[in-house]
């Protein structure tokens, strides 16, 4: 008998970026990512990363064909509202986003990064 594949539970978005300085600033400095690797075919290529922050990982690409900027991502949080203030202590000059509670039972802030893509912070009640 043939054994059935089985997915995963492990999504990991590919987000579109143009300038490493601008986007380890954001998601390294003031969201808290770490980086986990990083490649580029040589010197001159663009560059493909892995970042995390716990159990979310999300990978950064300068590609042209791997992802179009503006796209949106809705990330889980566990104890949002201190996740909130520890960035707003940071006083990032270009995110201060503002809690909100939403019709569907949830609390969210939204950032967006400097290439246009929405990350949206929620945890569900």
């Amino acid at each position: 008998m043939e054994a059935e594949f089985s997915l995963t539970n492990e999504i990991i978005p590919i987000l579109r970026v143009f300038d490493v300085k601008k986007l380890k600033e954001f998601y390294v400095d003031f969201l808290g990512f770490k980086i986990d690797w990083q490649h580029r075919f040589d010197e001159n290529a663009p560059l493909y990363m892995q970042v995390s922050q716990q159990t979310c990982i999300l990978h950064l690409s300068e590609h042209h064909g791997d992802a179009s900027p503006g796209t949106s991502l809705r990330i889980g949080v566990r104890k949002l509202q201190e996740f909130h203030q520890k960035l707003l202590a940071k006083d990032y000059t270009y995110a201060r986003p503002g809690m909100e509670k939403t019709p569907w039972g949830a609390t969210e802030f939204t950032v967006h990064d400097p290439f246009g893509n929405k990350l949206i912070f929620y945890e569900q009640k």
